[in-house]
């Protein structure tokens, strides 16, 4: 028997992985090289990982905040996509092309709003505690 067509469709399908692997890296570099408030979120975030260490978070606590900056993450990304795919679209400006725009905004703003909220429910009785 020839192994030879299934080490083929194993390298293509490596090939293809790796290829979507860079095109992925590729959109996040792109977020953060030119959004600003990308690199508040990288900012915040990377405070909160130096706070969760100082207060010891549990396990359960670290999965609540690494899901939560996950997700406005993921919104700043969807929203870059979202602008990106509107400028192109309607080059010009148009009612409807300001509301995708807007509404992935809020997305964003949702998101950030309800991290601090998260952030509040985990962190602050941990600092109550250090500071009473």
């Amino acid at each position: 028997m020839n192994d030879e067509p299934r080490n083929d469709r194993l390298r293509l399908f490596l090939t293809r992985r790796r290829a979507s692997f860079r095109y992925a890296f590729a959109g996040l570099a792109h977020v953060f090289r030119t959004q600003p408030n990308a690199w508040i979120h990288g900012a915040a975030a990377a405070g909160v990982v130096l706070a969760g260490f100082w207060l010891d978070l549990s396990r359960s606590e670290w999965g609540l905040v690494v899901v939560t900056m996950a997700l406005v993450v993921t919104t700043e990304i969807l929203n870059t996509a979202i602008e990106a795919v509107v400028d192109l679209a309607s080059p010009e400006p148009h009612p409807l092309a300001r509301t995708a725009k807007d509404c992935a905004a809020a997305a964003v703003l949702v998101t950030a709003g309800m991290a601090v909220v998260v952030g509040a429910l985990v962190f602050a009785p941990k600092i109550w505690d250090r500071l009473g």
